[in-house]
C-alpha cells in the first residue's frame, strides 16, 4: 500500500505563488519539490570506503578564513552584514537585527577551523532568528538556547515542522513556520518583508525524523533591495522560479562548499561553478559566499571553494560583484551599487 500524498502550508500566512497548493508530503516526509529524496546509507558507506584523490592536498591545505573581531556589531544600529562563519550571518536593516543559522560552539563532528569573531555572550540585540533547516551545521541546540536566553525579544522564522524541534531546545521561544512561497507575518511596522522560498535539500537529525522538517531559503525585501539567503541547496530549477517571480536580486548569500565527492554531495550542495551559475540565473548584483572554511564536511581542500569561485569571477563569468569577507568583517551593503 502506497503512502498517502498531501500538501501542507501555513494557512495563516500569505502564499505568494499563484496556484501553489503547498509543500508535498508522501507519508510523513516532505518532498524535495515533487520527488522524495532519501539519502542512502550505501552512498555514505561508499564515500567512507572510497579513497579521496585529493587526500594529500587536503591534508597540506591548512587555509582558514581570516577573522576580525566584531563584538561591537551587535551593539550598533547601522545597517550591515557580517559573516560569522559557515552559514551564519548578522544582517541589520533599519535598526532590526536578523541572525541566520548560528552555530556558535564546536561539537562532535563539527569542530570550528577558525575562531569566532566574537564571544557567544556578545550575540545580543537580535530580533529575528532565521533557521533555514534542521541539519546540525545550521541548527545547533547550544547556540539556540544561548541566543534565546540573551535575546528575550527574539522570534524564530523557519519552516514547517520546525516549531517542535526548536521548542525542545527553547520551550518559550516563539516560532513562525512557513512553507515554500509564503510570507511571514512581521506586523504592520516592519521595515521589510521576509519570504520563505525553496531549496533543494533534505532533513535528518536522528534515526526516525527523515524529511519531517522542511528546508528552504529566505528572501528579505526592503523598499529598494532584495536580499536572498540560499540556505543549504543543490542546483535545481528553483533559482529560475525565484528570479521569475521576484526579478533580479540585489544581494545573494550563496553556499559554495561541501561538494566532493560528487556522488555523495551533488543532491545536497552546490559546487563553486554551480553557485556561480545560480547567482547568474538570479541576476544578482552582489554575491557573498558562505558554507565553506568553517567546518570539515567533505573531501575538497579547504581553500578550493573560494579559489574556484574567484577564478570564475576573474574570468568574467560571474555576473555579480564578489564580496569574500573575513569572518567578522562588517560589510556596509547600503554603499554597494
Amino acid at each position: 500500500m502506497s503512502a498517502p500524498i498531501q500538501y501542507r502550508r501555513n494557512e495563516a500566512l500569505r502564499t505568494i505563488r499563484p496556484g501553489y497548493a503547498g509543500n508535498k508530503l508522501i507519508g510523513r516526509e516532505f518532498c524535495n519539490g515533487e520527488a522524495l529524496f532519501e539519502p542512502k546509507l550505501s552512498t555514505v558507506l561508499r564515500w567512507q570506503l572510497t579513497a579521496n584523490p585529493q587526500k594529500e592536498e587536503k591534508m597540506r591545505d591548512t587555509w582558514a578564513p581570516s577573522v576580525v573581531p566584531c563584538a561591537e556589531a551587535f551593539f550598533s544600529t547601522e545597517d550591515m552584514l557580517v559573516w560569522l562563519g559557515h552559514a551564519c550571518f548578522l544582517l541589520r536593516i533599519g535598526g532590526v537585527s536578523l541572525l541566520f543559522d548560528p552555530v556558535l560552539f564546536s561539537s562532535l563532528g563539527l569542530r570550528h577551523r577558525h575562531a569566532l569573531p566574537c564571544r557567544p555572550e556578545d550575540v545580543r540585540n537580535i530580533d529575528y532568528l532565521l533557521l533555514s533547516h534542521g541539519h546540525r551545521d545550521h541548527l545547533d541546540e547550544q547556540s539556540v538556547r544561548l541566543v534565546a536566553r540573551q535575546n528575550p525579544q527574539l522570534s524564530v522564522l523557519s519552516s514547517l515542522g520546525m516549531a517542535k524541534l526548536v521548542h525542545s531546545m527553547a520551550p518559550a521561544l516563539p516560532v513562525q513556520e512557513a512553507g515554500w512561497w509564503q510570507q511571514y507575518d512581521l506586523g504592520p511596522d516592519a521595515p521589510f518583508e521576509i519570504y520563505y522560498l525553496p531549496a533543494s535539500h533534505w532533513h535528518r537529525r536522528g534515526l526516525f525524523d527523515l524529511n519531517q522538517v522542511l528546508w528552504g531559503s529566505f528572501l528579505i525585501k526592503t523598499e529598494d533591495q532584495l536580499i536572498y539567503c540560499a540556505g543549504d541547496t543543490s542546483y535545481a530549477d528553483h533559482f529560475e522560479e525565484i528570479e521569475r517571480i521576484f526579478g533580479p536580486l540585489d544581494i545573494v548569500l550563496m553556499p559554495i562548499g561541501a561538494y566532493k565527492p560528487p556522488f555523495m554531495m551533488h543532491q545536497s550542495h552546490v559546487n563553486p561553478h554551480e553557485a556561480a551559475k545560480a547567482t547568474n540565473v538570479l541576476r544578482a548584483g552582489h554575491v557573498v559566499p558562505m558554507h565553506y572554511g568553517t567546518f570539515d564536511l567533505s573531501d575538497e581542500p579547504a581553500s578550493e571553494p573560494l579559489r574556484l569561485l574567484s577564478e570564475v569571477a576573474a574570468g568574467g563569468m560571474l555576473r555579480a560583484a564578489l564580496h569574500a569577507p573575513a569572518v567578522g568583517e562588517v560589510l556596509r551593503w547600503r554603499e554597494w551599487e
